[in-house]
């Protein structure tokens, strides 16, 4: 059963707070059960042919997000398209909807965010895009309604910051890249 099948019973329920879900295991053949964090994120759809997010499987932390093309659009190497998604989302206050390439398209087709992690602020609630850039060697094709991107909604934390003239000292110091090792 999807997470968003598991999401949608509870919220039909009433249900709020963290599920349990019964869960294959897939290293070894049982079932388990696990908690999950259950919070509803409200979308709006910009376009008729935008998709709602989705997650792949149980156990997936992003949430897919599609292309909401009217034709194909083909990314030349070393180019950078923005695509529609044809949504607008509600991050709850105290939240940020993180945005992240999906590992398969990356991986094997070379596409990947422009700016490598998008941020989706709480006030956000213009339309979804995705800023995608082709480090193949190949032009790729985005069909519409292509997973694109893997958003994670996840807490976030709005520092206060204190100028200072002394930071105390650590065991790394002033050491940058590289310091730590390989």
């Amino acid at each position: 059963m999807k997470f968003s099948e598991i999401s949608g019973r509870r919220a039909a329920a009433g249900l709020t707070g963290p599920a349990a879900a019964d869960i294959m295991n897939a290293h070894n053949g049982t079932r388990e059960e696990r908690t999950l964090m259950n919070m509803t994120i409200r979308f709006k759809k910009l376009r008729p042919q935008a998709q709602a997010p989705d997650y792949g499987s149980a156990g997936a932390a992003g949430a897919d997000l599609r292309a909401c093309l009217d034709a194909p659009v083909t990314i030349q190497p070393g180019e950078t398209k923005l695509l529609p998604l044809g949504l607008a989302v509600e991050i709850p206050e105290g939240y940020v909807g993180l945005v992240y390439a999906r590992s398969g398209l990356a991986a094997k087709r070379g596409i990947a965010p422009a700016n490598k992690v998008g941020v989706i602020d709480s006030d956000f609630r213009g339309e979804l895009t995705a800023a995608l850039h082709n480090h193949g060697r190949e032009p790729q094709v985005i069909e519409p309604g292509d997973r694109v991107l893997q958003m994670v909604i996840t807490p976030c934390v709005q520092a206060a910051f204190e100028e200072a003239d002394e930071l105390p000292d650590t065991q790394r110091g002033a050491g940058g890249w590289g310091s730590t090792g390989r």
